[in-house]
Parts: structure tokens; sequence; C-alpha cells
């Protein structure tokens, strides 16, 4: 299968790409600069130079292919202010992919995520999947609308699918919110949690991530929704004490009042408990995370080998 891909040289991207080519299928990513282009070439996919304001672009490379991945999604504007800008420009992506995709019956597979689904609980599968879903976050009822629109494609002869992942993708080389985590301990020279930090945060190493894209990619039906979820949820107190160990500091609660003050752009997430479920997926399509858990791939100590940003 020629597969078109955005996001292919990100965090996850990366390691779906040699999924794929070791598959057997041919990848082609979208690539915003000659060093995101010369990355996907050496791992031996094939490059178009663009970016998601590119329409024309995504269009003709859909239109191309076999299959598309969606990944890319506007991170460096959207926890710096800018997140209905990036949200804007998700939903126009998936809408052009949808128009080139539309009465082929080629499998499209987009990217979301499981935080904001069912705050308090644990999330399902099957949460989410209606237009007044409530959720207290804004950015999760944005990406929840884009990722309703990808499996309405189904009706459009597209073989769509969404794929959830959870706040934090580890492994070695992350640089989302663990090494974020980290830095911040750093900089206060306390390993901090919200409150008695019992809340969870569900995770999934990346290299399982990319083999469940993989599957959505071959397999899903249209219309699916897949949770991306190795550890249903991980304490956030357990992180802290992880990081508080390795670096050395004291671990500490952070009053709920003071979490903007001490986390910064992460304090109205540190404390969500946001556990969820991938029982219906890994059911349906056999799907088992072999890699090592969030705290176990803390522990190896990469995350602290030189300052987090």
């Amino acid at each position: 299968m020629r597969v078109f891909m955005t996001g292919a040289s990100g965090w996850i991207g990366s390691t779906v790409v040699p999924e794929l080519i070791d598959a057997g299928h041919q990848v082609v990513g979208l690539a915003r600069s000659d060093a995101s282009a010369q990355v996907l070439v050496a791992a031996g996919a094939e490059a178009v130079r663009g970016n998601l304001d590119d329409i024309g672009t995504l269009r003709d490379a859909a239109v191309g292919a076999d299959g598309v991945i969606h990944l890319a999604f506007k991170h460096d504007i959207a926890f710096s202010g800018g997140f209905e800008g990036a949200a804007a420009a998700d939903r126009l992506a998936v809408e052009t992919f949808g128009e080139a995709l539309a009465g082929s019956g080629k499998p499209f597979v987009i990217a979301s995520g499981t935080l904001g689904l069912a705050p308090g609980r644990v999330a399902t599968e099957e949460d989410g999947q209606s237009p007044d879903w409530p959720t207290p976050f804004a950015a999760a009822r944005a990406r929840m609308a884009t990722a309703l629109l990808a499996v309405s494609l189904a009706s459009r002869n597209v073989r769509s699918s969404v794929v959830r992942f959870p706040p934090t993708v580890h492994g070695e080389g992350d640089h989302g919110f663990m090494a974020a985590l980290v830095g911040i301990a750093r900089d206060k020279g306390v390993s901090g949690y919200v409150g008695d930090g019992s809340n969870r945060w569900p995770a999934v190493h990346r290299a399982d991530a990319a083999h469940l894209v993989r599957l959505a990619l071959e397999a899903a039906p249209a219309g699916s929704t897949l949770h991306a979820v190795g550890e249903e949820g991980v304490p956030i107190r357990d992180v802290a004490d992880a990081i508080g160990r390795h670096l050395g500091l004291p671990v500490a609660s952070v009053p709920p009042e003071d979490a903007d003050a001490h986390f910064g752009w992460l304090g109205g997430l540190v404390g969500v408990d946001g556990p969820a479920s991938s029982a219906l997926t890994r059911a349906s399509f056999g799907w088992r995370p072999v890699q090592p858990g969030l705290i176990a791939d803390l522990d190896k100590g990469h995350y602290f080998d030189a300052p987090s940003a």
C-alpha cells in the first residue's frame, strides 16, 4: 500500500514509518523542512515538501495514495496560546482528505486524544461519539468534533478510523509532557504533583502506539475508534516519585490553586484524572502492548541525561 502521512517525522510518526515499511508498505511523508525531508528519506520513505496549510498539496498527495495517515498537529502554537488556530488547521486538513478520498473505500487514519473524554472515570472507545458529548475542556471538544467528522466519512465510502492517544506517549527521546515535568522539577527544585497525586493518566510506549496505527490502516472497519492505551491510569504521584528519585529532589504536593504558577502551561492538565481503557481495541484487533510501562521507562534514566525543555 502506498501511504501518505502527515507528521511522519514527528514523535509518533517517526516510529510509524519503519513500522509500515517493515510490513511492506511504501510511505510518502509530508515534510515542513529540508531537515525533515532528509530524515524521511534516510528512513526509507519519500518526502513531499509542504505543511498543513498547503491544502492543494494535501489533496493531491491523498488522491495519489492508497491510504492516508494524519498524525500532524500544530503543537508548537497549540500550547502557546494558539490552540484554536491549531484545531482549525487540523479540521481543515481532515476535510480536505475526506473530499479527496470520498467514494474510494481507501483507509484514512487520524490521531486524536483520550484526555478530557470522561474525567474522573475510565474512558472507553464508545465515549465521545456524539456532538453534544459533555467535557469541561474546550480543547478536548475541538478534537472530538474533528474526530467525529473523520468517523462520519464512513458514510461517504472512506474506511476512516480514529486512533486516540493518551496524554503521554513515552519512550527514549520523548520531548513531550514527561520531559516537561522533568524540566519543571529541575527548575523548581521539587518534583510536584497536584493535591494528593492520586489522579491518573493513561500512557503508552510509542512503539506500541505505532503498531496500532498500522493495524488501523490495514484492518480497522470504517467509522472505528481505537484506543492506543498501554496502561489504563498511572497515578501522577508515582510519576512525581520517579522524577524526584532520579533527580535527587524532594517530592511535594502543589495545591490546586497554585498549579498554574508551579507547572506553567501544564497547570491545567497535570491534575486531571483521565484514565482510559483499550479493552475494546485489544479484543477487536488483537493488539497487545509489549513495551515497558511509563514508570519502568522513567526508571531507565534516559529522561534525566540532559536538562529538559
